[in-house]
């Protein structure tokens, strides 16, 4: 690795002849575009090539943004050829060296996946940069003049123009709009982009980003193809060191949701949309916006809808804007979610406060035929323009055929036959974070749960590639193929199912799921809810309406013969219903604030799915606890088991090149032995003489405070931390502090998959008080892991309960007093804490 360097600061005769040689070097910084169209510019940006004008010898070059330090120690370097006045770009060729230190135990991990390197420090040999800001100016003083400048342009030129699509967007952003309200460092403008695309031997070609317009605004990334599917691994992605010293940084992250780069700009708090079906399957739409405006001088909305919808028009107050859909977009953002985001330019820079109405006319094929008179929306929650996971109301009104039911979000106000159609009229019963429907040939069946009416809608027959290996994982959501030999030996029964057979009994058990979990939860937030057949293995929940997988709808017969396993029956007979009637407490009448914070409304719903089972089954209950820690334990082909694909805070990068299922292992999987874990303890907690058991109350109290708490808001990871401390009971209080940072940090935010053991254990028989020593090894776990662990004794042909311990790093030595006829320690009988099998 080349040496570090200090850059030159003596004022030389070179250094005289440098500044007139650049005199006049364009500024990115300027006065926004603030009126006129902003398409032009667009396309201008995402087709810049490099100017044989402004190609230099560079040297010892430095670069700084924060966390992101960059050096160009020796090479070319060609700028980009102006825009608007502006240069907002470069490419070099030569030594360069690229850093980043992830800030926490949960960034180094997701570093270390991809790498193996528990610190980004690589040489490249060439970079890509693209910037809004002054960084062209910057390294003016580390450049001479360069022959043949042409020549370099001839061969790079191409190169450079296709990889100019990949920020367009984001700087056409940049200078029509005023800077963002984002934290940042006083001496910087708060609006600041630099993206590098550097090509290493070791790593290949990856991705850094410093962005602070972005949510997370370090970002470190890379393009990878893995099962014939293209993935965008993120290796890191977190805040701005200046952001973390913020002591508001937490708010003003978890702010108003929406795509990114224009996230804080404008919150929708109402959706009133016009939807026609047609018998082909078309989708025609009106949708009426009501929101308001967040930040002063934004000329650019996004918003999200799906690339099959084609945007008509956008208007406001009957004025048509212009607009930028999937036009060649590629790049930061929309290669890392697809390309489903809209720009929406308005003529003059918006003013905060202001209350505005969008009006957006689209249409398209969003819908597929399952076969067997069964249809589904392709994408979720693109099917109109939205900004994203957020509370807003919903208005909605659907005209489609008379040979179909539809079933939608809210609560159905109307429905009317208008000659060979049907228009219904659906309104949300409050802010809800998402709108969905479906429509297919279905009968109907009903049941109550007090006030709430349950509707069950099921076809006839299933999808048409029902008969195919399900793709099956133990978990709500499985994106995992079957093993090909396993696929071969599963007769083709589909055709026999039918699935309406089945829907008397799911309303019936899903009216049982809302009496049971409004005892533990509160009233049901809804005055109904309506399940629907949907195609494929996996579940949703949403407001009002559950989309449910065939397979819950066949008998333990059909599934049988189709060799699904135990757990995987258990699963679709036993928990994915209440999984997702659980959601309509917990995601659907209050959400996460960002991606990190996504596996605890999943963990919620799948455990309180868990408790209801224990109730009826709960050897059932061991069994799926138990596939959830055997798929953990799982290995990819590379040999890595799945518990290391990432903390459950990682969210939606856990879906990765390296492990494509990771998601739905650990947020369901670990997650789900994460609320286990607290719940057993807060139990053991509670015990008594009278109750040696324990009791859930204090567990039970804390999910309730939690949703009555956030109800209509949405929840961080640090929120739910503090509602747990605030109820912990003064024997988990680890080192005397009411604190749960050991949990957090070592469970919630690491990927600690241990192995506990008691050794040399001593016991005294001092009269009157009897007490057992031992040493506590924890083996498989960092050094500074601690957990709380149930210690029992064994008596005669039984176990006693002896308290718990905590083990903290490798061996603790503890004691525990203990009752007359105890002869042997036994730790965690139960099996309450995840462990390695």
């Amino acid at each position: 690795m080349a040496s570090r360097r200090i850059p030159y600061s003596r004022f030389t005769l070179a250094a005289a002849v440098l500044v007139f040689f650049c005199a006049g070097f364009p500024q990115a910084q300027s006065l926004p575009l603030t009126s006129g169209p902003v398409l032009p510019l667009y396309r201008a940006l995402r087709s810049v090539g490099l100017d044989p004008q402004r190609v230099y010898k560079i040297r010892e070059a430095a670069i700084d943004r924060e966390d992101v330090h960059l050096w160009l120690n020796d090479g070319i370097i060609a700028f980009t050829q102006s825009v608007d006045g502006r240069v907002t770009g470069a490419y070099f060729e030569g030594e360069g060296e690229v850093l980043v230190r992830p800030p926490d135990r949960r960034e180094r991990a997701s570093l270390g996946l991809f790498t193996k390197l528990g610190v980004l420090e690589e040489q490249f040999s060439s970079a890509y940069l693209r910037f809004n800001d002054d960084t062209g100016s910057e390294l003016q003083q580390y450049l001479r003049p360069a022959e043949d400048g042409a020549a370099f342009v001839t061969r790079n030129d191409e190169l450079a123009r296709r990889l100019a699509t990949m920020d367009a967007l984001r700087l056409a952003i940049a200078f029509t709009s005023g800077p963002p309200t984002v934290p940042s460092d006083d001496s910087q403008p708060s609006d600041r982009l630099l993206h590098a695309r550097v090509a290493t031997a070791h790593l290949g070609t990856f991705d850094v980003y410093f962005d602070t317009r972005s949510p997370e605004q370090i970002i470190v990334g890379q393009t990878s193809t893995a099962h014939d599917e293209t993935y965008y691994d993120l290796w890191m992605s977190f805040p701005m060191r200046s952001m973390r010293k913020d002591p508001l940084s937490d708010l003003r992250f978890h702010g108003p949701t929406g795509p990114a780069f224009t996230r804080n700009a404008f919150q929708v708090s109402k959706y009133s949309i016009k939807v026609t079906i047609d018998p082909a399957l078309s989708l025609s739409a009106a949708a009426d916006l009501d929101g308001a405006v967040l930040q002063d001088g934004t000329r650019i909305l996004m918003f999200e809808l799906s690339r099959y919808l084609q945007l008509k028009s956008v208007e406001i107050d009957r004025q048509s804007l212009e607009f930028i859909q999937n036009e060649a977009i590629e790049g930061s953002e929309l290669s890392r979610r697809g390309n489903d985001l809209v720009a929406v330019v308005f003529p003059q820079p918006l003013k905060s406060g202001a209350q505005l109405r969008l009006s957006f006319n689209y249409g398209g094929s969003v819908l597929s035929d399952a076969g067997s008179g069964l249809f589904y929306v392709g994408a979720r929650g693109t099917w109109y323009p939205n900004r994203g996971i957020a509370m807003a109301n919903y208005d909605i009104t659907f005209r489609f055929p008379q040979i179909w039911t539809l079933v939608a979000t809210g609560k159905q106000v109307a429905l009317q036959q208008e000659g060979a159609q049907w228009l219904g009229h659906w309104i949300s019963e409050g802010p809800v974070p998402i709108a969905g429907f479906n429509l297919g040939r279905y009968l109907r069946s009903t049941a109550t749960a007090g006030t709430v009416t349950v509707d069950s809608y099921a076809t006839r027959g299933v999808e048409n590639d029902l008969a195919k290996p399900p793709r099956i994982d133990m978990v709500p959501t499985s994106q995992s193929p079957m093993p090909p030999e396993v696929a071969a030996s599963i007769p083709k029964s589909g055709a026999e199912a039918n699935p309406a057979v089945g829907r008397t009994q799911l309303a019936a058990r899903a009216a049982e799921a809302i009496t049971s979990l409004e005892k533990m939860f509160g009233p049901f937030p809804f005055s109904s809810l309506a399940l629907t057949q949907r195609p494929g293995t996996d579940s949703q929940g949403w407001p009002g309406i559950i989309f449910l997988s065939s397979y819950v709808y066949l008998t333990p017969a059909q599934r049988e013969a189709q060799h699904i396993s135990a757990p995987d029956n258990v699963l679709y007979e036993e928990v994915m219903l209440p999984h997702e009637v659980s959601h309509q407490w917990f995601g659907d009448r209050m959400s996460w604030a960002s991606y990190h914070e996504q596996w605890l409304l999943e963990a919620i719903a799948n455990y309180s799915a868990l408790m209801l089972l224990e109730q009826r089954h709960a050897s059932d209950e061991q069994v799926m606890l138990e596939a959830y820690r055997q798929l953990l334990a799982a290995k990819s082909k590379d040999g890595t088991p799945f518990v290391e694909a990432g903390p459950v805070t990682l969210g939606i990068r856990l879906a990765s090149s390296k492990f494509p299922a990771g998601y739905e292992v650990i947020t369901y999987g670990r997650g789900t032995w994460l609320l286990h874990m607290l719940r057993t303890m807060f139990r053991d907690a509670s015990r008594t003489a009278e109750n040696r058991d324990g009791s859930d109350q204090v567990f039970l109290a804390l999910l309730r405070g939690l949703y009555d708490r956030y109800k209509g808001k949405e929840i961080t990871n640090a929120d739910f931390e503090r509602a747990v401390e605030e109820v912990l009971p003064k024997s988990l209080w680890f080192e005397n502090r009411q604190s749960l940072d050991w949990f957090f940090d070592g469970w919630v935010n690491g990927t600690a998959f241990p192995h506990f053991e008691i050794k040399d254990a001593r016991f005294s028989a001092r009269p009157g008080k009897p007490t057992v020593s031992a040493t506590l090894r924890q083996t498989n776990a960092p050094d500074d892991l601690v957990t709380s662990l149930p210690v029992y004794g064994l008596v005669g042909d039984g176990q006693v309960y002896l308290g718990r311990v905590f083990a903290e790093g490798p061996e603790t030595r503890i004691t525990l007093p203990v009752p007359p006829g105890v002869k042997r320690l036994v730790l965690d009988p139960y099996q309450t804490v995840l462990t390695a099998p």
